[in-house]
């Protein structure tokens, strides 16, 4: 059969029955770990041992002891196979350097169905118990035929689903009928398309990625939660590769894919991989763009609540309304459009119990001198905590002596809003201006600053 041997777009001769691998491990489909995710620019760090590939891995747990065996290196084109089980009819149809069609779509069309049905049906029979060789297979022709332009490693300018949305009926048929027989391995496949990709992005001129593309998209389609189960490695890996955008962008794009079939995944995604690097200039506009088109094609939040907190909240807070921070002028008023949403998904679905937990860092943020724009922000939003979540209140209490330039410009918006507020608020707002009044006498002798001055000073207002 036909293996890629994790170089796209060149098939080899499997030969059984050579006993060239007396100590190897037997097959029965199961995945022994996953392995590294791709090759390092930074050998000396030690999480991501780079030059160990996924596919490495794969072709360990998938030999069968005097069985099966790795491909050898190719043979030339006019050299028979040495076993009778490589028939001409079984071999793939491609030998010669494929044709590169002017738009993927072209490629699709083209793409014989009935050949691909008989290579996959051949490597069934070779491998009957190891179905990653299976899946690499099908990466590897979907990737030979799919010879089409792939110049941008976003697709940022197709549809959110782009290429998966091109297959027709019955190759979607046969893609997802491979990936269902195969549930138990599709981590370690998805990991092994991207180190692939990866690789190929090393090579000049590389081939195009979109038999790859395809398979992702397929496997997340139906089990988004592979993206997310080793983001804190993805993430060491995006650093590793920092220097190369392409790389990086391959990645965000990949493990992104979740995020368009599962809001919650996507978010999981985007604050495990892209918030870290937002700083980064390349990697920045596609970051907030994701996350523009994942928050327009899931209108329903609620599906995303629960994966938000504090921690990952107020860094956003921070690049949307903070001057002359790592993002551009533009890119920040993107982020602030999207700044309501992220808020709603963040507060979550019982904003009355976990509000209280927010303030603390709304208050300390909100300095006489912090930008206008932000400031309006901050004290709204701490209305909204005082307003909703009744242990808000006492919060305050406990940072009130800490944060007296902060209280003051609470106390003075409170004051300014004060008809407009709750009734209930109100009631409590009575008593806790109360409770200050009693600090503020306690901390004259102590404190004689102009800001412990004007809380005092509102505190007599009411």
């Amino acid at each position: 059969m036909a293996s890629n041997n994790g170089s796209a777009g060149k098939w080899e001769v499997v030969k059984k029955g050579k006993k060239s691998n007396p100590g190897g491990g037997k097959s029965g489909g199961g995945n022994g770990g996953r392995k590294a995710l791709g090759e390092s620019n930074q050998p000396s760090r030690p999480p991501m041992k780079m030059s160990e590939t996924l596919f490495d891995g794969f072709e360990k747990v998938g030999k069968k002891q005097n069985k099966e065996q790795v491909p050898p290196p190719a043979e030339p084109q006019n050299k028979k196979p040495s076993s009778n089980k490589a028939s001409k009819k079984s071999q793939p149809s491609n030998t010669n350097t494929p044709t590169t069609y002017r738009s993927l779509e072209e490629a699709f069309k083209a793409l014989d169905i009935g050949d691909l049905k008989q290579q996959l049906a051949y490597s069934q029979s070779l491998f009957p118990d190891n179905p990653s060789v299976w899946v690499k297979d099908l990466a590897g022709y979907l990737n030979l035929k799919l010879t089409a332009p792939d110049n941008e490693p976003t697709l940022s300018s197709h549809a959110h689903d782009y290429p998966y949305c091109l297959i027709g009926k019955e190759l979607r048929g046969v893609i997802k009928g491979l990936i269902g027989r195969c549930s138990n391995i599709l981590p370690d496949f998805f990991d092994y398309c991207v180190s692939t990709m990866l690789r190929e992005l090393d090579k000049q001129p590389g081939e195009p990625l979109h038999g790859y593309r395809v398979c992702i998209q397929a496997v997340l389609l139906d089990k988004p939660k592979i993206a997310t189960q080793r983001l804190s490695e993805y993430l060491e890996l995006l650093r590793s590769v920092q220097n190369r955008p392409v790389k990086c962008l391959t990645i965000m794009w990949a493990l992104g894919q979740a995020g368009f079939y599962d809001l919650s995944q996507g978010l999981r995604v985007w604050l495990g991989i892209m918030l870290p690097v937002l700083g980064i200039k390349s990697l920045s506009a596609y970051a907030i763009a994701y996350l523009d088109r994942l928050l327009l094609l899931h209108t329903n939040l609620t599906k995303g609540f629960g994966i938000m907190g504090p921690k990952e909240f107020f860094p956003l807070l921070d690049f949307a309304f903070m001057p002359k921070n790592a993002l551009s002028p533009s890119l920040q008023e993107q982020l602030r459009c999207l700044y309501p949403r992220l808020k709603v998904l963040a507060f979550g679905a019982k904003p009355e119990s976990t509000l209280h937990t927010y303030l603390p860092s709304f208050l300390s943020r909100a300095t006489p001198h912090c930008p206008d724009d932000m400031k309006r922000e901050l004290l709204s939003s701490m209305t909204e905590c005082l307003c909703v979540d009744v242990q808000s209140l006492g919060v305050w209490r406990q940072l009130y002596t800490k944060h007296l330039p902060q209280s003051s410009l609470l106390l003075n918006h409170l004051l300014k809003s004060w008809n407009a507020l709750p009734p209930k608020l109100r009631k409590n707002l009575e008593e806790t201006i109360q409770s200050f009044r009693v600090t503020n006498e306690e901390m004259k002798d102590t404190n004689e600053s102009q800001d412990l001055q004007e809380c005092n000073s509102l505190c007599q207002v009411r």
